[in-house]
């Protein structure tokens, strides 16, 4: 217990009194508590578990970020361990005997002189009140407050995060948590809180069920970051051609004639001790510190991949300015002064994110937090075993070992990719074009065929980042003295286009309906019709040596099917890429300066008509029995599972009880296909094309197509097994798909009345064509079902598309 003579002097050396401050109401407030300095002032009490802060200037903004320091381990709720969350620009205010905690709106501002036109905007824009407390003692500008209902609150969104899930209606239960004042630690730009909070709930959902111990009462923990704002810092602002991530606000002081939303680039602070210098030292290195958690050769992989950067940062002029180390032991990871690579186990395998903490007035970065899924490598090995078979009677160690650098190597690569966003840098779909060209793309194994004509795994990921990459850093990073910054960026951009670098963003690249032939996730090659001829040769042989040697001896027979899915539906990304290719087009981001001066091409052009015809035979081809079926190696191996082991979302969907249904697995195929194909935005702007161009491949065209290579085909060869059964089966997810296209409400009026006058026309052909069998079953049930849809559709109940096992993430 500290003395009242100890307390004063602790006080005033601290600057917590002056003249006429009344000490016995501080020394009774926090008698019996621990003092820690900093940025605010604490006093800790383990035993009562409270922290009262000492609150020293009013109405003045700093950050709050929240953080989870223990996480839900769910993939699909995605409370993560050593996830972050956005920094909140507060303040503290007065309102009588109270302080409230206040949330300033930084989504709209007067960047003005004027303080009317400042408050004009503060005004119209609703703030929040996040807390208030009552006011323990006070002297002039200094205020003490109990923080502790503060921390023993839900501020990271938890409750939001399993309602959006669908988890249930959780609350905190205050009786059993507690704030941990043994975590708390003070510096002096930066005080950092910790609290143990219980959700209680009725715990009825799945992903809960899933992973919690007891699903009614969820353990986690709770970290804030009370933090100084950072001064001195050059925002920079943002280009739609830069590669970079953006940090907009509505700016109501700009001109008239600019655009009222204002766009800074995210970026780490980032100093030359020289500016002058072409090549300089830094004032403050950028360093990431890995989880110590991570085990080997995971932790060496991701220490190499991730210091990746360092290069782009030394060819930028940096010099010594990014590196990698291991986080220190004691160190807490949550402190926002670290940036941190986390290594965070989920039930499931899921996505990996980078998330970067900044300052919503500029852009800077404060904290960069990389959260790798440790499920992923596991998947990888899992696709390497299935391709090269390495578990026979007398086991592969040579084909083991590669399977695991596979997995390593993709490991370097996703660590840097995820750092990269933490340094700014978002998403870039188009460099695969140029083999390693960035590893802000999605990278799918590069697989070949050897001269034995057996899977080859040795270069299936690049090394180190690419050209893209280090044309990202230099954007961001760079300073240019004695220049016009403007026109040095532009001319940096210039040059990164005249190399054949290409930009295509997030936001191009993920719709089943997206436009851009190389905005595309999880592929390779420069040539989309190339690559996935190379891949279905790849897919072809591993199937037809598919064998109980893809599954490591221990394991159960059961999951031959797992291993089946990846190599079934190798070509999936691939085909997507092809499906592009119909009624694609090229465009460029830029700004309307860019144009005018010849840098950016106005515009979108069109994939050009004799490719789009290739790319519709392939995809129409992908629905035939011949690529749909399963060799008879394959079906006379696939086991149910044993007692103790279930089916996952991993596997296949079946109908056939616990018989591996084939039937089902071509549907998946053959939706993987039509997803694509049938997208309603692709085929308004395939009727589009073909208005603007008569030349160009058509709607009409396109349907004719598909239905002639699957509902009107003759037969099928009889070495394909059960080929007219895979067949049928592959007809009627594109009939379903085709109906679904109609009734999306998602097509122009003339566009949906040529698609339907197709599938009438298909109608007729069924009733005139009805061949024996069960085909002659299956076109004049299809044929009915298209004429009673067409009369009223409200009289048939459409299917979906079948369900396709997940792929992504790998």
């Amino acid at each position: 217990m500290l003395s009242m003579t100890t307390l004063a002097v602790a006080q005033e050396q601290n600057g917590l009194v002056g003249p006429g401050l009344n000490e016995s109401v501080f020394s009774k407030s926090v008698q019996g508590m621990k003092k820690s300095t900093g940025y605010f002032d604490l006093w800790l009490s383990n035993d009562q578990a409270k922290v009262f802060l000492a609150v020293k200037e009013l109405n003045k903004p700093f950050l709050l970020v929240t953080s989870l320091p223990y996480g839900l381990g769910s993939n699909d709720v995605g409370l993560d361990r050593g996830q972050v969350g956005t920094s909140k620009l507060v303040h503290f205010e007065k309102h009588g005997k109270r302080l409230f905690l206040v949330q300033e709106n930084t989504r709209f501002v007067a960047d003005s002189h004027n303080p009317d036109e400042r408050a004009s905007v503060r005004e119209a824009f609703s703030g929040a009140v996040l807390w208030s407390a009552d006011i323990i003692a006070s002297e002039g500008s200094l205020f003490l407050i109990d923080f502790s209902s503060f921390l023993v609150a839900d501020r990271h969104g938890v409750v939001d995060s399993l309602s959006r899930s669908r988890q249930g209606n959780y609350v905190v239960d205050e009786k059993r948590s507690a704030v941990l004042t043994q975590n708390a630690k003070n510096f002096p730009d930066n005080t950092e809180l910790e609290a143990l909070l219980t959700f209680s709930g009725l715990g009825e959902g799945q992903f809960v069920r899933q992973v919690a111990i007891d699903q009614k009462s969820l353990r986690m923990h709770q970290h804030v970051s009370l933090v100084r704002l950072p001064e001195g810092y050059t925002a920079r602002p943002y280009h739609p051609g830069s590669g970079g991530i953006d940090s907009d606000r509505m700016d109501f002081a700009t001109p008239l004639a600019e655009s009222i939303t204002v766009q800074w680039q995210l970026r780490h602070r980032l100093e030359k001790l020289d500016p002058t210098a072409a090549v300089s030292g830094v004032k403050k290195p950028i360093v990431y510190y890995l989880d110590r958690g991570a085990p080997e050769p995971v932790r060496t992989a991701l220490m190499e991949g991730a210091s990746w950067w360092g290069t782009a940062f030394e060819k930028a002029g940096f010099k010594d300015a990014y590196r990698v180390e291991l986080l220190p032991e004691g160190v807490d990871p949550m402190d926002i002064r670290y940036n941190t690579i986390m290594w965070v186990h989920r039930a499931t395998r899921g996505w990996s994110y980078g998330n970067a903490v900044s300052d919503p007035r500029t852009g800077e970065i404060i904290k960069g937090a990389v959260t790798l899924g440790s499920q992923r490598v596991r998947q990888d090995i899992l696709i390497a075993e299935s391709l090269l078979a390495p578990y026979g009677k007398t086991t592969s160690e040579e084909k083991k070992r590669a399977a695991e650098q596979m997995a390593l190597a993709r490991l370097r690569q996703l660590a840097a990719h995820e750092v990269g966003h933490t340094l700014g840098i978002a998403h870039n779909f188009a460099p695969s074009r140029q083999g390693n060209g960035s590893v802000m793309d999605y990278p799918h194994p590069i697989v070949k065929l050897n001269a034995q004509g057996e899977p080859e795994l040795n270069t299936a990921y690049g090394v180190g980042v690419g050209p893209w990459d280090e044309f990202v850093i230099q954007h961001l990073y760079s300073n240019f003295p004695g220049q016009n910054e403007t026109l040095a960026l532009a001319n940096l951009r210039a040059k990164a286009k005249a190399s054949g670098l290409q930009y295509v963003a997030d936001s191009d690249s993920r719709a089943p309906g997206a436009a851009h032939p190389n905005g595309l996730l999880w592929d390779f090659g420069a040539d989309s019709l190339q690559t996935y001829d190379q891949l279905m040769q790849v897919r072809q042989r591993a199937l037809s040596r598919f064998s109980t040697a893809v599954l490591p001896p221990q394991r159960q027979l059961g999951e031959l099917e797992a291993r089946l899915v990846p190599l079934y539906l190798l070509h999936r990304y691939q085909i997507e890429g092809v499906a592009r290719l119909i009624a694609g087009a090229e465009y460029e981001y830029g700004l309307a300066q860019d144009a005018n001066e010849g840098r950016v091409t106005a515009g979108a052009k069109p994939v050009a008509a004799a490719t789009q015809r290739q790319a519709l035979q392939k995809i129409a081809d992908s629905l035939r029995a011949e690529q749909l079926a399963l060799p008879q190696n394959v079906l006379d191996i696939l086991t149910p599972q044993s007692e103790g082991y279930s089916r996952t979302p991993e596997y296949f969907s079946g109908k056939m009880n616990v018989i591996f249904d084939a039937l089902s697995a071509v549907e998946a195929g053959s939706a993987q296909s039509c997803q694509f194909l049938f997208d309603p935005s692709r085929i308004n702007r395939l009727s589009w094309q073909h208005a603007r161009d008569i030349q160009q491949l058509g709607v009409s065209e396109l349907l004719q197509q598909v239905f002639e290579r699957t509902w009107k085909r003759s037969s099928v060869p009889s070495n394909v097994v059960a080929g007219e059964a895979v067949q049928l089966a592959s007809n009627w997810v594109v009939l379903d798909a085709v109906l679904n296209l109609i009734d999306s409400g998602r097509l122009h009026p003339q566009v949906q009345a040529e698609v339907r006058a197709n599938v009438a026309d298909l109608a007729q052909w069924l009733q005139k064509n009805p061949s024996k069998g069960s085909i002659s079953h299956s076109r004049r049930q299809a044929a009915d079902l298209i004429l009673s849809y067409l009369r009223e559709p409200t009289s048939v109940k459409l299917r979906g598309l079948p369900l396709i096992p997940p792929g992504a993430p790998i």
